[in-house]
């Protein structure tokens, strides 16, 4: 009986078969391309609508498919060790992925700004191509490429909407934590409490970052085209801004999950997913306050 047991829990679920995979592809690439005609000015900003609205539904009909499989217990054990293994495969990546950004900051801020400076033996670049540039950091460039006629540009002060959004997403990593525990103890009250704080965090952090933007685009002259500074800051602020929107909405979908009924101390590996998706973004964040906005 014990033997037919384990093999029984060791089962591994296959799938039917799903639409939403090559869906998903479809999405993917349409927002790609309302993406490419925005920033190149072929259409106008509402060219991205059609893609976002694709990714909404993408996210309701598969989060519903993939509720609605675990709700029935199809998932057993070995599926849960596999979504396991897969979340911690996608957190590498995404590691990976701000890699590259903060690697391209890095070659920019450390290496190619100094050498078009003179600095070292790049000495025949400043000489033979720029030889009025200062290769000091921020720089928009030796071209001093910008939207304002001289190339002028302010950064965005750490001390003020970036401190308190670091704040706001320490406090989200805290009642995260806080809601987790009362998961697991059976405190059903206060995980709902706190994980709606940590979900009304997210968005708040998100609405700051968008004021921010606006300061930036039309105050300070810091726009995604003003040169190797702003093209840095746009890149690794916007795909962070996204990561959170997106973790804000993973929680509340589970929130409203939690709401229902679903999840118990044993046995909750979708809150548990969320939580280390929302963890990582918040240590991302910390690394882009220091290198992006503080040195």
């Amino acid at each position: 009986m014990a033997q037919a047991h384990a093999t029984e829990a060791d089962k591994y679920y296959i799938p039917h078969g799903s639409p939403w995979p090559i869906y998903g592809s479809v999405t993917l690439f349409t927002l790609m391309l309302g993406a490419i005609a925005t920033l190149n000015n072929w259409l106008p900003a509402w060219s991205l609508l059609p893609g976002f609205v694709m990714l909404a539904l993408l996210f309701v009909f598969w989060f519903n498919t993939v509720i609605g499989e675990n709700q029935h217990g199809i998932y057993n054990l070995a599926v849960d060790r596999s979504f396991r293994l897969g979340m911690m495969w996608f957190i590498f990546s995404e590691v990976m992925f701000f890699a590259a950004f903060f690697g391209a900051l890095f070659y920019a801020r450390e290496l190619a700004v100094p050498w078009l400076g003179g600095e070292g033996v790049k000495i025949f670049s400043k000489l033979l191509l720029w030889k009025h540039y200062d290769g000091a950091w921020p720089t928009n460039g030796p071209g001093h490429v910008g939207p304002r006629a001289d190339g002028s540009f302010e950064t965005v002060p750490a001390l003020g909407l970036p401190a308190i959004n670091t704040a706001i997403l320490l406090s989200s990593s805290i009642t995260v934590t806080i809601a987790h525990h009362a998961l697991i103890t059976g405190h059903r009250t206060r995980l709902k409490i706190f994980l709606a704080a940590t979900f009304l965090l997210g968005f708040t952090f998100v609405a700051l970052q968008a004021m921010e933007y606006h300061e930036a685009y039309t105050e300070l002259g810091l726009q995604l085209g003003t040169g190797i500074y702003g093209s840095t800051f746009f890149m690794l602020t916007g795909f962070h801004g996204m990561h959170v929107t997106v973790g804000a909405i993973m929680l509340t979908v589970i929130w409203f999950r939690v709401l229902n009924g679903h999840f118990t101390p044993q046995r909750h590996f979708g809150f548990e997913a969320v939580s280390w998706y929302w963890h990582f973004v918040d240590v991302v964040w910390l690394g882009l306050f220091i290198f992006v906005y503080w040195l």
